[in-house]
């Protein structure tokens, strides 16, 4: 069932952890990167200069009552893995139950699955995929894997027995159904569509300007995914997944879906 007061990672789940600051994805859409530009820690250019922070390395890890969100202002990426490995053996020998979300690379993800094998029934991948279109996922994520390697990922952690779950939030173009046909088969929980959010300012600045990704060719394919993802493409995208029973509705789908279709806030049972 779902919940209106729950939107962003709340979705997820209550607790989330984080050991780096910035992010060599260096997505021009995120979140993570404008409040911390907000909040004078980063700059548009110091932002994916990745900054291991040793003290959260170093301290004790509670047990949580709850699954645990990690990372979700960063990335597991080659250049610090051994450091998330840390991290992540930190959460698991507390006994809690993690939520593992990326932007996959193949390297990072048989080493976790090598290293965690004891622990894949507290784990549950949650692979970030926009696009099925490697152009498409570049201009908006440019650091990064391409749509192979993401889909890859999520092969090898499926035959190896981990859970597996896909986030298309936010949804890059207006060919979903690309990624949900080629994940569909490699999934053993949800898949879950958003909306892109927040990137022009209505009444002040907004996402791409803080993230210093205002230039006109931006701009313009941000209007054209705005486009993308009228109220009348959201309802038509829900009509065509509604009854399937891995898709899962993020916040901003489904307050369209109340305010348009009429129907009640829920997700499948």
């Amino acid at each position: 069932m779902g919940n209106t007061q729950q939107y962003g990672t709340n979705e997820w789940s209550p607790y989330t952890l984080n050991c780096i600051t910035g992010c060599g994805n260096d997505c021009k859409y995120c979140y993570s990167k404008e409040m911390s530009i907000r909040y004078n820690r980063s700059t548009p250019d110091t932002w994916k200069n990745e900054v291991v922070r040793p003290h959260d390395l170093k301290k004790s890890i509670k047990k949580y009552d709850a699954r645990i969100m990690y990372p979700s202002a960063h990335d597991i990426r080659p250049e610090h893995l051994e450091e998330n490995l840390v991290f992540l053996q930190h959460i698991l020998e507390a006994g809690n139950e993690v939520l593992i979300v990326s932007k996959p690379h193949l390297a990072c993800i048989k080493e976790i699955c090598k290293r965690f094998k004891a622990h894949k029934d507290k784990i549950l991948f949650r692979f970030s995929i926009g696009s099925a279109d490697d152009n498409v996922l570049k201009f908006w994520e440019p650091g990064a894997p391409g749509f192979k390697e993401r889909l890859a990922c999520m092969k090898y952690a499926y035959k190896n027995g981990f859970g597996t779950s896909v986030s298309c939030e936010p949804m890059l173009d207006d060919k979903i159904s690309k990624v949900i046909k080629k994940v569909s088969p490699y999934v053993t929980e949800t898949i879950w569509l958003g909306k892109v959010n927040h990137l022009i300012g209505v009444n002040g600045r907004g996402r791409l300007d803080f993230n210093g990704h205002n230039d006109p060719a931006t701009m313009a394919k941000a209007g054209e995914l705005i486009g993308w993802q009228s109220d009348e493409k959201i309802l038509e995208l829900y009509n065509i997944y509604k009854s399937d029973p891995k898709i899962r509705w993020k916040e901003s789908i489904r307050k369209v879906i109340v305010r348009k279709g009429g129907e009640k806030d829920e997700q499948h049972s």
